[in-house]
């Protein structure tokens, strides 16, 4: 049934697109951001494609400790819609997708169906009619529509070929001779682009909330903003993504949301099969996002921290458990009145 309701910022959960050329730094920059939002890698879940180097950072001091679903013989967008509903499953808090490139031109992706198609003697519009309707259905559909609170899409890149045109050669000499020493195209010549571009569909930057490129320094150049004034904060142009961006981009999201988050997971990702262990999930501790919540809401009540940590009986917010966090935020509403 189709229903109207109000609009609500917490239905924006963001989509980060990164590109680059190999060795540029995706990987590790995209798990920085994802240590910095969900504070624990147990909880974050790698889609890696790229013969393991995904994996390079297992047992990395700062970010390793995350889980991978390795994906080898096919590059499908079914295979990999497949792996975005185990990361669901196992109610990971950050997807990482290294790469999305192979989904696109990989074994079994995209580009590898379509030549399959006309192989067997499809024309026209048929060769590529199967394989979009996949990309579309299993793949781009799975990433925008996922509750998965973070997602972080890896892309290889490229400058392309170009052959250089009469207003080519002008736009060069009105821009005052862009990328610096570089000659004066030729007007038949082929030139390699200045524009960076990632490997997979034209229009998968359309979906994503914020996308960049990052250079041989590591440093992220924004090429998309959703919310410019908001986002410019959180991800900053010219610099490196670290866990203080990720951390920047958790205490955004918290704000978005009126009340208290799906509970945060603190132990490791678990498979659909597994079975939860001893203590349940009131026994869980709270995440960065439940923090960032009770002391914005502690803030409206007019209640010190310090009072909320003395009830609880603990030293540091990040030390409370599911049940004792629920009992505080009943406390500061009951005490303060104020709407959670």
């Amino acid at each position: 049934m189709i229903k109207i309701r109000r609009a609500a910022a917490s239905e924006a959960k963001p989509l980060v697109g990164l590109y680059a050329e190999s060795g540029r730094g995706k990987t590790k920059s995209a798990l920085l951001l994802a240590k910095g939002f969900a504070g624990d890698m147990s909880r974050v879940v790698m889609v890696e494609t790229e013969s393991g180097r995904g994996e390079a950072y297992a047992a990395d001091p700062v970010v390793g400790g995350y889980n991978v679903i390795s994906l080898r013989e096919s590059f499908s967008p079914k295979e990999y819609g497949a792996a975005i509903a185990e990361a669901e499953r196992a109610k990971a808090a950050v997807l990482i997708i290294d790469s999305a490139s192979h989904e696109w031109e990989g074994v079994g992706g995209v580009l590898a169906m379509a030549a399959k198609n006309q192989e067997d003697g499809k024309k026209g519009p048929l060769v590529w009619q199967r394989p979009k309707i996949d990309h579309a259905r299993e793949f781009m559909l799975r990433l925008t529509q996922t509750p998965i609170p973070l997602v972080i899409v890896c892309m290889r890149a490229k400058f392309p070929m170009y052959e250089v045109t009469a207003r080519h050669v002008e736009k060069w000499e009105e821009a005052g001779k862009p990328g610096g020493d570089r000659a004066r195209p030729k007007v038949g010549e082929w030139a390699r682009s200045w524009a960076l571009e990632p490997k997979q569909s034209d229009d998968i930057l359309f979906e994503m909330f914020v996308h960049g490129w990052i250079d041989e320094s590591h440093a992220l150049h924004i090429t998309k903003y959703t919310l410019d004034a908001e986002m410019r904060e959180v991800f900053r142009e010219g610099e490196p993504i670290t866990v203080e961006t990720g951390q920047r981009l958790a205490r955004w999201a918290a704000v978005q949301t009126p009340g208290p988050r799906e509970p945060s997971k603190a132990g490791a990702v678990t498979s659909a099969v597994e079975t939860r262990g001893a203590g349940g999930p009131d026994d869980e501790i709270i995440g960065p996002q439940d923090i960032e919540y009770l002391e914005r809401l502690a803030g409206k009540a007019g209640i010190p921290l310090t009072t909320i940590r003395n009830k609880a009986g603990v030293e540091e917010l990040a030390q409370m458990t599911r049940a004792t966090f629920d009992r505080a935020v009943a406390w500061v509403v009951g005490r303060s009145g104020v709407q959670p």
